[in-house]
């Protein structure tokens, strides 16, 4: 029982970067200027518009990883870095986002999660 719940922790930390994505794309999607006004959000920030697809691809690419449970120890590890340091770039909630670290480091530490890519490969 207790892979099964780390599994759907590893897919609800995995959702939470996923969703962010479909909500930009669909953005883009929805407004011809929405990657511009992406960039210049960004740019607002202090942030270079060489951000803007480095932040789709790490939330993308680090959030698929996790829900297919594919090198779940180090993606873990990698997007509790990022979920900290992208809170404080982009000036968003910093409670939260360090929650959401913390549960990342759990899911570091228990990498061995049921209905993954890592379980197939042994």
């Amino acid at each position: 029982m207790q892979r099964y719940l780390t599994a759907l922790a590893r897919i609800l930390l995995a959702q939470v970067f996923l969703l962010q994505i479909t909500m930009l794309i669909i953005g883009f999607f929805g407004n011809p200027d929405g990657y511009a006004q992406y960039q210049a959000g960004l740019g607002s920030l202090g942030l270079a518009s060489i951000f803007a697809p480095l932040i789709i691809l790490v939330q993308l690419v680090g959030g698929l990883a996790l829900f297919f449970g594919y090198k779940t120890k180090f993606f873990a590890l990698f997007m509790a870095i990022y979920a900290v340091i992208i809170s404080f770039l982009l000036h968003l909630p910093v409670l939260q986002y360090l929650a959401i670290a913390g549960g990342l480091l759990m899911l570091y530490l228990n990498p061995v999660t049921a209905c993954s890519i890592d379980n197939i490969k042994k």
